[in-house]
Order: C-alpha cells, then structure tokens, then sequence
C-alpha cells in the first residue's frame, strides 16, 4: 500500500526536563503524518466531516521507543496504510533520524458518523489507499 514521508523537528516545548521529546507527543506526530496522507491522497478531514457527515476517530493507538529524540532533531514520519477493513484503517509509523528509525507505532480509525455509527469506506477513499 501507499506511504507517505513527513519530515518534522523537535521543538523546546516537546521535550521533559531532560530534553528529550515528551513521549505523547509521538502521538501528536502520528496525527500530523496521517492527516498529511490524506491531504497527500486529496482527502480533507474538515472536508469528511463537513461535508460527507464523517469522523475518524481513534479505536486503538501503539507506540514503541527505540532511541529518544531531542530539542531541535530533525526526522522524517513514515506513514502507511496496512489495514483497510469495512470501516477501520489501520496506519503504521515509523520515526526515522538520520536513517535509523527511533520509534514504531500504529493507530486504528473507524469510520463513524456524527452519532458514532459505524459507517462503510466510501469508495473513492478505499480506492485512494488500496492503489
């Protein structure tokens, strides 16, 4: 499946006191990727939930450390859909700096209406992600 590359730095106000970056901020940069994805593939999230009635909220998230970032590091977020069910997708992450990866995650969305029902993948959306 598609993949999308991100690249990000680490900011003062993303780190603890020891300087490296604050471990739920990871999460923060899974989201920033994956709404870059969609973007990258011409779907809006403002646009989903405006005008089509739907939200992808988070079912399942995971994040794995392997080396820590700090103030003012550079890294690319690597985004790629591994799962696309009848109304969940599953994105895989993958932190990389200066061609090690540092942190691997995933986060599971359903599709759901303004009630929390769950909705199919429209279409357009499975096609996007599955060429």
């Amino acid at each position: 499946m598609k993949e999308h590359y991100i690249e990000l730095r680490v900011r003062y106000k993303d780190t603890d006191q020891m300087g490296v970056m604050y471990y739920s901020n990871y999460l923060v940069w899974f989201e920033v990727a994956r709404t870059e994805f969609f973007r990258k593939e011409g779907i809006v999230y403002r646009e989903l939930e405006q005008k089509r009635n739907i939200y992808l909220p988070v079912a399942e998230a995971q994040c794995r450390y392997k080396a820590p970032l700090r103030y003012d590091d550079a890294a690319a977020v690597k985004t790629r859909v591994t799962g696309l069910g009848r109304s969940r997708l599953t994105f895989e992450y993958e932190v990389i700096k200066d061609g090690r990866v540092t942190t691997t995650g995933y986060t599971i969305h359903a599709f759901v209406d303004a009630k929390g029902k769950p909705v199919q993948i429209p279409q357009d959306i499975r096609r996007s992600f599955s060429a």
